[in-house]
């Protein structure tokens, strides 16, 4: 059955995503953008937990999709990932996944360990992620389960499930909200992406830039946010429509001020 394409996240057909052709796309092999994002986020969890015991978090991957590298950049410090979705097929693929993840995902885990500290230490990733991994289906805008997380991720997320500005605040919103005092987060965008398809379906995007996520960011990240913009390398573009990545980096502040 066709879709015209969707405009708000209601719209959009989230339960009929094409989680294979979703993950086969974008994380079959490493590429060059996700490696600089994952050795940025790496560096940053290294520094920001340095005194931090291993397997004492609790952490959050807000809109886990089919990727699993945030996780695995959580992977050391937590006790427990909670990996939230809305898409059903996206639920099943990551409960799938997390009980033995792919081959795909080793040169991912062997980014995170070019720096001696921590993530050699895990001596099986693969097991540890299955005894960690908590997959819960909702939607974030009914909220998330649970406040107060230690550690959090939101990759290519708020902008990529609507074209309203609004939504895109409100969902960045959500998650900051769930982050306890001190935090350290990473969230990744899309920039100026204008909409993607899954197989033969349509998806919305929203049209940002790093203006637009320090503006969604400032009323909660402490005093220190850094956005990166990550350049289109030479590979093929992963959908059409977008200038770049855009990855965040920060400490969850106070709480989020109103007019």
């Amino acid at each position: 059955m066709p879709f015209s394409p969707a405009r708000t996240n209601s719209e959009a057909p989230w339960d009929l995503f094409d989680s294979v052709a979703y993950h086969n796309h974008n994380y079959s092999s490493l590429r060059s953008d996700d490696r600089q994002i994952l050795a940025a986020v790496r560096d940053h969890f290294l520094a920001a937990l340095a005194s931090t015991d291993p397997a004492s978090l609790r952490g959050i991957d807000v809109g886990a999709g089919t990727n699993l590298y945030p996780s695995l950049a959580m992977l050391p410090w937590c006790r427990e990932i909670t990996l939230f979705e809305r898409s059903e097929r996206n639920v099943a693929w990551l409960r799938n996944e997390v009980v033995r993840y792919g081959d795909n995902w080793d040169e991912f885990w062997a980014v995170l360990c070019e720096r001696e500290e921590t993530y050699p230490e895990v001596a099986d990733p693969r097991a540890r992620l299955a005894g960690v991994a908590d997959v819960r289906q909702g939607d974030l805008f009914d909220g998330l389960p649970g406040t107060g997380y230690d550690l959090g991720t939101m990759f290519f997320v708020a902008e990529s499930l609507t074209t309203a500005h609004e939504e895109f605040e409100t969902a960045v919103d959500v998650f900051g909200r769930a982050l306890g005092p001190g935090a350290p987060f990473a969230v990744a965008f899309m920039e100026n992406s204008l909409g993607y398809e899954v197989g033969e379906l349509s998806f919305p995007a929203c049209r940002i830039d790093s203006t637009d996520v320090v503006a969604s960011l400032a009323g909660y990240a402490a005093p220190g946010l850094r956005v990166e913009r990550i350049e289109v390398p030479g590979e093929p573009l992963l959908r059409e429509g977008y200038t770049g990545m855009l990855l965040a980096l920060g400490r969850r502040g106070g709480e989020r001020t109103t007019d």
